[in-house]
């Protein structure tokens, strides 16, 4: 079943409960999924990949504004941004722990014979294709720094 599918069906449960949480953080999604249709080159589809990135740039925009109102002392929006995440993630794959995504990367760099600080870029691109969906950039990037830093 495509996200898109998942989205209205869950709008329009969304709608029957009055979640205004749920409501937002559905909506934000399914107006990125238009969005992404009706790119140049899209041709009215997004691939499931595409939709992974799509779910997660959301929730990257949403802890970016998460971080800003929790240092503005703004725990109003800061708690708006924090449920919206949370939704969001509903329609991720299961993420996986860090000590998992620690050992694809140390499998990563075995197999590329990786050493050193230079081969961070190389090691970062390869682990995000193979962890799309399953595992945060940020932390892909902090684990293998962290490896090959060593």
């Amino acid at each position: 079943m495509s996200l898109e599918i998942k989205i209205m069906e869950s709008l329009k449960d969304a709608m029957k409960s009055k979640n205004d949480a749920e409501l937002r953080g559905i909506r934000a999604i399914k107006a990125e999924i238009i969005k992404a249709k009706t790119e140049p080159g899209a041709n009215g589809q997004i691939t499931p990949d595409q939709e992974i990135k799509l779910l997660q740039k959301l929730i990257k925009q949403r802890k970016d504004s998460l971080e800003i109102f929790e240092k503005q002392n703004r725990p109003d929006l800061a708690s708006k941004e924090s449920e919206e995440i949370n939704i969001i993630k509903r329609f991720l794959p299961a993420q996986l722990s860090n000590e998992e995504i620690t050992k694809i990367i140390e499998k990563i760099i075995q197999d590329n014979n990786a050493e050193g600080i230079q081969s961070v870029g190389k090691i970062i691109g390869i682990a995000s294709k193979q962890l799309a969906g399953q595992a945060d950039g940020s932390t892909i990037a902090t684990i293998t720094k962290s490896i090959l830093t060593k």
